[in-house]
Parts: structure tokens; sequence; C-alpha cells
């Protein structure tokens, strides 16, 4: 690879592209092994890139909702429609501290998480799929192919003012056969803390 950390200089997946590493085991935080292909529902999966702290997944006191909140309920949506949920932590910078499996459990238990949420050990996965923050996302389609990445929807503060369900949406079209529009949206979010 011989791609500096901090340059950010990932080739991002292009929609169309198969899922790669989709066969690489991931811990998840009550110990089991999965990969991408274990957890894969019969119409796709949604790859969430998360973490225990940015404000952009937890929100801010009384500023913004996070878009943490979310999580559930799309991944509610997304197994109606035949879709699974994987929540993904790469901080592996902050693997002894806020990111570690065990702080990552007691945040899932906090939070209530409805769906796995694996360690990528040494950021193996978001560097493959060039995943650059948290949250960003990623859905496949049932042959692994990508159809959307980006963002979950237009409003990270306020849920209820949410206009544009880019996730929601594209799961939508998916299942229906539809092309997805847009296919991609720019991810915002605090950057995955990688070790060089």
């Amino acid at each position: 690879m011989g791609m500096s950390a901090q340059s950010g200089d990932f080739n991002e997946l292009a929609i169309g592209d198969k899922a790669p590493s989709a066969n690489m085991k991931m811990t998840n935080i009550d110990g089991q092994e999965w990969s991408l292909v274990d957890l894969a529902g019969e119409n796709g999966v949604l790859v969430i890139f998360s973490c225990n702290t940015c404000p952009f997944v937890v929100g801010r006191e009384g500023k913004s909702d996070g878009w943490e909140g979310r999580y559930n309920p799309l991944s509610s949506m997304a197994r109606e429609q035949g879709v699974s949920t994987v929540l993904v932590n790469s901080n592996e910078a902050k693997r002894k501290g806020d990111d570690s499996l065990e702080q990552m459990k007691i945040h899932a238990v906090e939070s209530g998480y409805v769906m796995p949420y694996v360690v990528d050990q040494n950021h193996k996965l978001a560097d493959a799929f060039g995943a650059r923050s948290t949250p960003h996302v990623y859905l496949f389609d049932s042959e692994f192919r990508l159809v959307y990445r980006g963002a979950i929807d237009d409003n990270v503060n306020s849920a209820d003012e949410v206009t544009e369900r880019y996730v929601e949406d594209a799961i939508t079209r998916l299942v229906s056969g539809k092309k997805i529009k847009p296919a991609t949206t720019k991810a915002i979010g605090c950057s995955i803390k990688r070790v060089s």
C-alpha cells in the first residue's frame, strides 16, 4: 500500500465495486468473529464506520443529536427490507482508550445497539473501503456491490429536521430494483483515528 495514514489518500470504493475484505473476520462485542459475508442479509449489508466519542456520532449536549440515535431505527427499517447492518470501529489509534473493545461493549449497551459492533483491527477494512470519517456509510447489494456511500441523512443536528433520508431511500430503491440517486453524498464526521 505504502500510503501514509495522515495523507488521507485512500482510494475510495466506487459505486459498483465489490466489497473488499468481505471475508475478513472481525471481533464483535460479544467476542464472536464475523465477516461481512457472515452478517449480510439476503438483499445486502449496510456498513457504518462508527466510534464511541465523536460528536457526529454521539451528539453534543444541547447542540446536536448526532447520528447514533438513528442507527437502530435505520437498522430495523433495513432488516425489514432484507438488509443487515454492521457497525465497525476502526479507530486503532484510540484502541487503548476510548475505542477499546471494553469501551465499545459499554457504549453499545448504553446506546442499546441492536446490531453487531465489530473491531476493525489496524483499520484494515476502513483502508480497503477508503473510509474517512465516523460515521461513514456503505451500502452493498446482495452481490456485495457498492450501491451507496456517504452520509446517513442531511441533518446531524436534528433527527426531526431531516429532509433527505439518503440511506433509507437507497435501501428502498435497491430493494425495488431502481437506480439509487444520489449514489454518493459527502460523509461528514470525525476522521478515523489511524495509526501511522
